[in-house]
């Protein structure tokens, strides 16, 4: 990242929130780096450096400040192939693909070198893969030594550390505390919850309204304030609840106790699910421009692009909505889960069963799926689109080459530029995804396709949102 200084400095002196997460600020005098709207009072300019990320920061000798927490701040929507694969890189740390040191496994999950992924996150992040890691980490335990009741055992694995005199000696090392001091000084709740900041504003209810449109039942459970579904990973399960966090720019995530171990990758889901790497600011200021546009996302500012919780369920279920209403695919979702998953007990009735993995529909057969009541292409597909998933042939999650990703859906029987795109725009987390032939967007812009795609190169690099944007302006949740 290229920085104006002297902007960074304006925006730190407004504690404003539209740059919060996209840069850091590091102060010499304290030997502390804090988010853009640290509430503390600002320090001399001299004193100020700024950093494009908090391992950047931390590699440069600095620690976190107890008051902002960075390691609350929101991410961001790369929209570039080396700011994609840098964030890939991340998320994938988070969600434990590295520990103790394997770079490898990593580089080869996002279909590039070791070396080739060094080089991008040195560039783009200040810092190696490992040291990357090593921020992630005591970043993640810094939240729960905060935010949960958890044992400092529990926090140590969950955070993906091999061992707690590991966990104690980089914590000690990195930040100059001991783990215990943190909990004394933070606001530890009851209970495994966390908060999750977002850069306002963002258009919550408009959010729910799509996804409980799209609930796959005994599965997911939306209502007026809460989204809940069941969850599996690995040999771990449980269920969780997302709401409004109260009197903040956060939403609340609850999870159940199974689920402990696994908290950095729930948390990864549910960031990629609610689009909290979102910058509406810059999203409205290329979709303004344009008068088609320009009335419905003044009238829904901070309007999210709803990802996935699990990219080959999502996957799964933009299949199943082919050529069918959202109704219909909802209701042969449901089936699909309750035939193909597994059951699950939690204290909320709508939530009973465990959406069924890749792995699990390698067994399946077309014929089986087909007896649900559907069509026996997309049944075929399903099989295929399984085991491509299984095989790692195609990723489900946020990859760096998006391109390379469509055409390997579209390469699947059964899955036309349609499907990928969506699948493109939800599970891959792609900011620039265009479904161009989706009925409903025509039928909104009031242009035929041809002349819809020329309008449509305006509203780089968001054309997913100017999707949604156009979705809402005819009242619809397709």
């Amino acid at each position: 990242m290229l920085f104006d200084a002297e902007a960074c400095f304006r925006a730190v002196r407004a504690r404003d929130r539209r740059f919060d997460g996209r840069f850091f600020t590091a102060v010499s005098s304290t030997g502390i780096y804090c988010r853009p709207i640290c509430p503390v009072r600002p320090p001399k300019r001299e004193n100020m450096r700024f950093f494009s990320s908090a391992a950047a920061a931390e590699g440069a000798g600095y620690r976190p400040c107890l008051r902002c927490r960075p390691e609350r701040a929101p991410g961001l929507a790369s929209v570039d192939a080396a700011s994609r694969l840098a964030g890939a890189a991340i998320a994938g740390i988070e969600e434990h693909a590295v520990s103790n040191g394997r770079v490898g496994d990593l580089a080869a999950s996002l279909g590039v070198s070791d070396r080739h992924l060094r080089r991008v996150t040195e560039t783009e992040l200040g810092v190696s893969p490992i040291e990357l890691a090593q921020t992630q980490k005591l970043l993640l335990a810094k939240r729960l030594l905060s935010e949960t009741s958890l044992k400092l055992t529990d926090i140590a694995f969950a955070s993906g550390f091999g061992s707690v005199r590991r966990f104690n000696a980089l914590f000690k090392t990195r930040y100059g505390l001991n783990p215990r001091s943190i909990r004394r000084t933070g606001d530890a709740v009851r209970g495994l919850k966390c908060l999750l900041d977002f850069r306002p504003p963002f258009a919550w209810e408009s959010l729910l309204a799509y996804l409980r449109f799209r609930a796959i039942p005994g599965v997911e459970s939306v209502d007026a304030t809460h989204y809940r579904r069941t969850v599996a990973i690995g040999e771990h399960q449980g269920f969780i609840g997302v709401s409004l966090a109260k009197g903040a720019t956060a939403l609340e995530v609850e999870l159940s106790p199974g689920l402990a171990p696994v908290i950095g990758a729930v948390i990864v889901r549910v960031k990629n699910l609610f689009d909290l790497g979102a910058t509406p600011d810059a999203v409205a200021d290329v979709l303004s421009q344009d008068p088609m546009l320009a009335g419905v996302v003044r009238r829904l500012p901070g309007l999210r692009v709803a990802g996935a919780f699990d990219g080959f369920e999502l996957a799964v279920r933009a299949v199943l909505g082919q050529q069918v209403s959202v109704k219909s695919a909802t209701t042969l979702a449901g089936r699909w889960a309750r035939a193909f998953g597994s059951p699950i007990a939690t204290p909320h009735a709508q939530l009973d069963t465990i959406a069924p993995t890749a792995a699990r529909m390698c067994e399946v057969t077309a014929g089986e799926i087909a007896a649900l009541g559907v069509v026996g292409a997309r049944a075929r597909c399903l099989v295929e689109l399984a085991h491509a998933a299984a095989e790692r042939r195609i990723v489900l999650g946020l990859a760096a080459d998006v391109e390379e990703q469509i055409e390997r859906l579209t390469a699947l029987p059964g899955i036309g530029p349609w499907t990928a795109q969506y699948i493109a725009m939800r599970a891959l987390r792609w900011p620039d995804a265009f479904p161009a032939e989706d009925l409903m967007v025509l039928r909104a812009a009031g242009l035929g396709k041809k002349e819809l795609r020329a309008r449509a190169e305006g509203w780089r690099p968001w054309r997913a949102y100017a999707t949604h944007y156009l979705w809402q302006s005819l009242g619809v949740i397709p």
